[in-house]
């Protein structure tokens, strides 16, 4: 079997032709400094495998889907699904979209979560590909497009979002970052790791997430709303308002509490051994 990655000069690619020589599988690449054209690779592949920005994502599969045949898988890495795989449909390929929630440093699949959104294909080409991953110890997320879209604007978007609006207003507090670690607690250690987590990576990766997923807005508005009622109630000094606002996010989030508390002490005493 040939796995063929275009865009596989990239992390992520090149990541990913690691996973399938792993698996016991040919692979070939293309990209900007290679010999191999995105034609060649999607000629001589049998799955087909687009990992390239996501503003990009769209246009490559436009230009080879209709180089492939209906012997062949079509597969991408998007941090969306619901424009890829629309256009992946166009080509006569099997095509199973892929979304890996993790970047390229990590050191293999152990651990890490998949998602999938079988588009078309039969049921023994999604068990061969999703195999690949299993084995290598990577848990796998089954999804349709459409709500792995409005999954990922409130874990990644809404995320990404109040990250950086914190970045943001730490800035204009004038707050020095050095300075404010020796006042630390490691709760606001791990919190100040995570601002600096993105804003040490590529703008354009978050700028995309952020402005490319049209679920993104809906949820922005929904956080608005929320920071507008919580302010209010802060600022009116009233404890049993704030008490029923804790009380209500306290009975939506119950059956993660205790996992949240544990999960959180073992980072907590992570960080408190690594000083």
């Amino acid at each position: 079997m040939i796995a063929g990655i275009i865009g596989g000069t990239g992390q992520m690619g090149r990541f990913f032709a690691g996973v399938f020589q792993t698996a016991g599988w040919e692979t070939v690449v293309s990209g900007r400094r290679t010999e191999l054209t995105n034609r060649d690779v999607a000629e001589m592949a049998d799955l087909v495998l687009v990992s390239v920005p996501i503003r990009a994502t769209a246009e490559v599969i436009r230009e080879i889907a209709p180089l492939l045949s209906e012997d062949q898988v079509f597969c991408d890495l998007t941090s969306l699904k619901v424009e890829p795989v629309r256009a992946m449909l166009a080509s006569r390929a099997e095509v199973i979209g892929l979304h890996p929630m993790f970047g390229p440093g990590v050191a293999s699949l152990r651990g890490q979560t998949i998602v999938a959104t079988p588009a078309r294909c039969s049921q023994e080409t999604l068990d061969t590909l999703l195999s690949v991953f299993r084995e290598q110890g990577a848990e796998i997320t089954i999804s349709t497009p459409e709500d792995h879209d409005r999954m990922m604007a409130v874990i990644q978007g809404l995320t990404h979002f109040v990250t950086l609006a914190k970045a943001e207003a730490i800035r204009r507090t004038g707050t020095d970052i050095a300075e404010s670690l020796h006042f630390t607690s490691p709760i606001y250690r791990i919190e100040m790791g995570l601002v600096g987590r993105i804003l040490a990576q590529d703008a354009g990766l978050y700028g995309d997430i952020l402005q490319m997923n049209p679920a993104v807005p809906e949820v922005l508005a929904r956080f608005e709303e929320a920071v507008l009622a919580l302010r209010e109630i802060v600022e009116s000094g009233d404890a049993d308002r704030f008490q029923e606002f804790f009380a209500a996010n306290a009975a939506h989030y119950a059956s993660y509490l205790v996992s949240a508390t544990e999960e959180t002490d073992d980072l907590i005493n992570h960080v408190v051994s690594g000083r």
